[in-house]
């Protein structure tokens, strides 16, 4: 059996105003994606970090659990005045927030996905990025926590009913990050504080470890963090924010990046070879290199191994976004946003470029868990036109494209990368892969794409007179700057007629005198 029979096959979920659908993932069959499941009115879905389960949203008091090997309906939880809701990692657990009508009522509530029963409530007075979800589980969902005031809770997984059975007393505590695979860790930050300066400080999470700091570094002007684990749980990423640039350099204030591993090998900032802020990090999947994407425009885009040693360069451009194939091997930056969405696809193992496309207005763009494919889609309500879905080869071939009226949401169902043959021989699985091309019947007529014209730069209303003014005096087409406004092509051919007239009765007065 092929690589490409024994691997899962991929699905997509498209999210538009009517509810969503699941499309069979690429290869299409004649360029087309085949619907897996018809169209579900909702306001919200989301995918379980494994794939196993699908959460919907129905409406503010209803929510349906779906099982996504057999997209039936396994479980329906009806919640009154619902704001929020999450899935854990592997869909073993539901957790809602809902509009409290009272201080002393518990509006988060733990659910059994497979059963419907609440395991664990509490009451939450508000939500914020920071505190959503309110109890985070590790990958492998082994280690539950929740951030509550100047500490860290833990809790039995296996037994919720325990409450909380150990704590770690981290004062100012603002945002924790646990760590994924394994959960071992947690990383916790505390802002600065009446002349203190702000610190990010690693705790271990087993109950009867220390409730020292393995790891801690500080730093002053930071207002806000993001902490980036890798796999393994061996190092961690910290991106430090300040709201203001005190070398007014940046508008946006300024960002540095900060590398701390659990050994003590490495507590300090990343050198980068270009000043201005960090505009993307991400590790590799096998949680050994990390990538960055920095400084000010043309900003650039570089590989750093364990010990932050420059391993490869990806260049410079109008870049932002940086996504690693899942395994391991390709790796795109790009430029979204406000930026002309460029985007350039690098084969690590190679320390090569494989290709160059654009994928102008997008807001969303990830790999295929398979590693073979990059999809970006233009969605509302970040923007109200052109929405649309793209989907590319891994070297940035195009394969896809499909637009919208109105776009909300497009994910791939995750899967774990393992479940996939190596990249290599999926390469050649694509490259054996036959196209049956239909011979065209008589009378059909070869479709011609449209040759899309690059719009002309603006010109005020004088400029136009005065190009065609100088086409007419020295000849040549104003056209070769500017389209000629259609008010000014009407009197040339006016000026014209009125020329080729008095030519003709020049010519008739001359024949009358001879």
């Amino acid at each position: 059996m092929s690589v490409a029979d024994s691997s899962p096959p991929l699905e997509i979920l498209v999210r538009e105003p009517g509810g969503f659908v699941i499309w069979n993932g690429p290869p299409f069959t004649n360029n087309q994606p085949s619907i897996k499941l018809d169209k579900v009115p909702c306001t919200s879905a989301k995918f379980s970090d494994d794939g196993s389960k699908l959460m919907v949203i129905k409406s503010e008091s209803a929510i349906s659990i779906y099982d996504c090997k057999t997209l039936k309906e396994i479980k329906s939880f009806e919640s009154p005045n619902v704001l929020a809701a999450a899935l854990s990692p592997c869909g073993t657990y539901l957790q809602t927030f809902q509009k409290a009508s009272s201080p002393q009522e518990k509006n988060v509530t733990l659910w059994k996905t497979e059963t419907g029963e609440s395991v664990y409530a509490l009451s939450q007075k508000n939500m914020t990025k920071a505190t959503w979800p309110t109890i985070r589980f590790s990958a492998d969902e082994a280690v539950a926590s929740r951030m509550a005031t100047n500490e860290l809770q833990f809790f039995d997984v296996a037994d919720f009913s325990k409450g909380v059975v150990h704590k770690i007393r981290v004062p100012g505590v603002a945002s924790a990050e646990l760590s994924n695979n394994p959960g071992s860790h947690v990383a916790a930050f505390v802002p600065e504080s009446k002349g203190m300066p702000g610190s990010v400080q690693i705790y271990a999470c087993a109950p009867d470890s220390s409730n020292e700091p393995i790891a801690r570094r500080s730093f002053f002007r930071c207002s806000s963090v993001q902490q980036h684990w890798n796999n393994g749980s061996t190092g961690l990423l910290v991106v430090a924010q300040a709201d203001v640039d005190k070398t007014n350099q940046s508008y946006y204030g300024e960002t540095k990046l900060y590398y701390l591993t659990l050994d003590g090998t490495h507590d300090g900032l990343v050198s980068l070879r270009k000043e201005g802020p960090v505009h993307d990090v991400q590790w590799s999947y096998s949680g050994k290199e990390f990538a960055v994407v920095y400084g000010f425009m043309p900003a650039m885009a570089t590989i750093f191994d364990k010990k932050c040693k420059p391993l490869l360069q990806l260049g410079e451009g109008p870049y932002n976004t940086i996504r690693w194939n899942p395994k391991g091997r390709f790796i795109l930056v790009a430029g979204y946003g406000n930026l002309p969405g460029e985007m350039a696809f690098w084969d690590y193992v190679e320390k090569k470029q494989l290709g160059t496309t654009k994928a102008e207005w997008s807001v969303t763009s990830e790999w295929s868990p398979n590693g073979r494919y990059f999809m970006t889609a233009t969605t509302a309500p970040r923007l109200q036109v052109d929405n649309g879905i793209k989907i590319f080869h891994y070297n940035g071939k195009s394969l896809f494209k499909k637009k919208f009226d109105k776009l909300y949401q497009v994910d791939w169902k995750a899967d774990s990368p393992d479940k996939f043959g190596d990249i290599e021989e999926l390469i050649k699985s694509v490259g054996s892969l036959k196209v049956e091309s239909k011979p065209q019947g008589q009378g059909s007529k070869p479709v011609n794409p449209p040759v899309q014209k690059k719009p002309a730069a603006y010109q005020p209303p004088h400029a136009k007179a005065k190009a065609a003014k100088e086409a007419e005096l020295f000849g040549g087409s104003p056209s070769a700057s500017a389209e000629m406004s259609k008010n000014a092509l009407k009197n040339k051919k006016k000026r014209e007629k009125q020329k080729e007239k008095k030519a003709a009765e020049a010519g008739s007065a001359a024949n009358g005198a001879d």
